[in-house]
């Protein structure tokens, strides 16, 4: 994976969304997670790149602009309101944006054309497959290609995608290494617990839990996530 903006984005190539999701809540920075849902057509997909946003209105001409200032490795992120009654993208527009560098493409709604985007095999995410595309054309906003939403977030061209086979989550650019970083640090404990666990020593005497249980009786404040900092542990945020 390449730079974005000065980002090193290598780094996500063996972490995960997960550890990214896990990293933001140790970074203060806003969880931005794609819907339930959101899955990648193709197993075992990742990408990272910056947000290229478009915002769907019945018509692929919004697409074929935003591909227009197209960086490599971007992600296009598509915002077609999370409908489940029309397919908004197909084989031609994702062999369009394979063509124009992108890196991957996030959908909040359906796709159509499994097979062909199986086989042209640029990573592609969406609420699943339906086989009609729009028959509307609606009105189109100013912001068509400044900004497009994804469930509950805004996401643009200052954010940066990161997608695998557990989702999508959006990270401003400004803080995407600080939570990369992070989240290589939590995966690095993670996966030493993980190896202590199957040399024999279980998760509750690496996180000292007897001891966790005593002092919660004692102040029933005292959370597990807390006690996990202190133990330099990374089950949870």
């Amino acid at each position: 994976m390449a730079s974005v903006s000065g980002i090193d984005l290598q780094p996500f190539a063996d972490l995960s969304t997960p550890l990214v999701a896990d990293a933001c809540l140790r970074c203060d920075v806003p969880l931005r997670a794609a819907p339930h849902g959101i899955a990648a057509v193709r197993p075992r997909a990742r990408v990272a790149g910056r947000v290229l946003p478009a915002r769907h209105y019945g018509s692929v001409d919004v697409f074929l602009e935003a591909l227009d200032s197209a960086q490599e490795g971007d992600v296009l992120v598509v915002d077609n309101g999370g409908r489940t009654d029309e397919a908004c993208i197909g084989d031609l527009v994702v062999l369009e944006a394979r063509t124009a560098g992108v890196g991957g493409v996030v959908v909040w709604g359906l796709h159509r054309d499994t097979p062909e985007l199986r086989e042209i095999g640029l990573p592609v995410w969406s609420y699943g497959s339906y086989p009609p595309g729009p028959i509307r054309l609606d009105p189109r906003e100013p912001d068509a290609l400044r900004s497009a939403h994804v469930g509950q977030h805004v996401v643009a061209a200052g954010d940066v995608a990161f997608a695998d086979d557990d989702g999508v989550v959006f990270v401003a650019a400004d803080r995407a290494d600080e939570v990369l970083a992070v989240a290589r640090e939590i995966h690095r404990v993670e996966r030493d617990q993980a190896g202590r666990i199957q040399a024999g020593e279980t998760l509750r005497l690496q996180t000292a839990f007897a001891e966790y249980v005593a002092r919660r009786a004692a102040d029933p404040s005292y959370s597990f996530r807390r006690h996990l900092r202190r133990v330099d542990g990374a089950i949870e945020e």
